[in-house]
């Protein structure tokens, strides 16, 4: 199992990805980062810096955080990746998969 990569390092990640004017596919493929992941976390980390700026997002459902996920990395021909949910749930993402469906899914998943 790989070790976690931490919020700080994802930031500097997108920073460095959205400085760079590539798309997620380029720049993950130039890295070796998985493109949806990156994704995800470009979709997360923006929506952490709208609550913190006071701009309000649209109301949703009480959520529960997803307590742990890791990024497993896969073969080159398969840009998929799985998010670890716990209690031995797995969920694999496919590539180019919209990061506002697998919030929902997210959603769905975290009341059962």
């Amino acid at each position: 199992m790989q070790p976690r990569t931490s919020a700080e390092e994802w930031q500097k990640r997108i920073e460095r990805w959205r400085d760079s004017g590539l798309t997620a596919d380029q720049f993950a493929a130039e890295t070796g980062i998985n493109a949806g992941t990156l994704r995800f976390w470009g979709y997360k980390l923006n929506q952490a810096k709208r609550e913190t700026a006071g701009i309000a997002a649209p109301p949703k459902k009480r959520r529960r955080a997803v307590r742990s996920f890791i990024e497993v990395r896969t073969t080159a021909s398969d840009s998929s990746f799985d998010l670890e949910l716990g209690n031995g749930r797995r969920l694999r993402v496919p590539s180019g998969f919209e990061s506002e469906a697998l919030e929902r899914l997210l959603e769905l998943l975290e009341r059962k």
